[in-house]
């Protein structure tokens, strides 16, 4: 692969590159930091346009799980794997093992689980070849509940902040992407008594949530400029850039998606505007918190806790960053920086 060449930042401690001829599979394992413990996060399956995208995305998504455990208060470091496939047509079990038996290299220093494209079910699979994998139907379970749950609550810190009100009713949430996350996330912000305005480039998933929750969907390009209080990207990241900046008519970004800023001047950008922005490792950290439940044993009364406890977290970085007189997203960096450097 073209990548092989790529010169990659010493700021990684480990990026291996695997491939199976037999069965189609070409996967990528990052480790950013094991500064805390072992480094944890999920398999991304996903049909990248290129291998230099699969790359930067993987390296992407690993440091953003060193600064989601470290801030969550976890004792793990952060890492993340792709596989590079279409899903729709990979033979999964195949995949998946293989997989497996290449995360059994790193001998512990990588625990997978599932992510985008991926399942507990593949989990299982993993299951096969690896003990270092997390995220079990019969453990942990599915985490989309436990991150939508922690992304409302990061949605309350910031109502609060904002507005000096924590009560989202008749508060309007322009929600981008209705996958597992979103469709948690709608109902109970739908519980809440918010107005729920729905994109997803999967029509089917956006009527689900029409139906379930009173929402009105919009075609994907337009949700970026409904006129809304909040914008929950639910999706993939990089949505926060040059394209969509100005298009927003929100208060406030908080959702489940990782990596939304497209690069940090974005997040400055944000600033400028006047919109609020909870930066999304501190958002979304819910799923990984519910994984503690078989990693180190928590009770689920334990990590429910834990997830509520992301409604201080972001207000602890909201007060840094009006203290500092910086963008939230360098409050939370900071915040994070302080415990895995340490």
């Amino acid at each position: 692969m073209d990548i092989f060449e790529q010169q990659i930042d010493g700021d990684y401690e480990q990026v291996v590159f695997a491939r199976d001829e037999a069965c189609g599979y070409r996967g990528i394992i990052a480790v950013h930091s094991t500064a805390l413990g072992p480094a944890v996060g999920g398999t991304r399956l996903w049909n990248y346009a290129s291998d230099e995208e699969a790359l930067a995305d993987v390296l992407r998504l690993a440091r953003g799980m060193t600064y989601k455990n470290a801030l969550a208060g976890l004792p793990f470091g952060g890492g993340k794997s792709i596989i590079i496939g279409d899903g729709r047509t990979i033979n999964r079990e195949a995949i998946f093992r293989a997989h497996g038996r290449f995360v059994e290299t790193l001998g512990g220093r990588y625990i997978t689980a599932e992510d985008v494209g991926t399942s507990t079910a593949d989990m299982d699979y993993v299951r096969l070849e690896t003990s270092h994998v997390a995220g079990l139907a019969d453990r942990s379970g599915d985490p989309s509940p436990a991150t939508a749950r922690g992304v409302f609550r990061a949605m309350q810190a910031s109502a609060k902040h904002r507005w000096g009100s924590d009560d989202l009713a008749g508060r309007t949430v322009a929600l981008q992407g209705c996958g597992h996350v979103g469709f948690n996330l709608a109902n109970e912000l739908h519980r809440a008594g918010a107005k729920l305005v729905v994109a997803d480039i999967d029509a089917a998933r956006s009527r689900s949530v029409v139906t379930e929750c009173d929402a009105v969907a919009v075609a994907p390009a337009e949700i970026y400029g409904v006129r809304a209080d909040i914008f929950a990207p639910c999706g993939l990241g990089g949505i926060i850039n040059d394209e969509t900046v100005p298009q927003l008519k929100v208060e406030i970004v908080a959702g489940a998606a990782n990596n939304q800023l497209l690069a940090a001047r974005h997040g400055d950008a944000l600033e400028a505007r006047g919109i609020l922005y909870a930066p999304d490792y501190v958002a979304n950290a819910g799923g990984m918190i519910n994984g503690c439940i078989e990693l180190i044993g928590w009770s689920r009364a334990d990590a429910a806790n834990k997830i509520e406890g992301i409604y201080d977290t972001l207000l602890a970085v909201f007060r840094l960053a009006r203290e500092a007189g910086s963008p939230t997203y360098k409050a939370a960096d900071e915040l994070a920086e302080r415990r895995f450097r340490a």
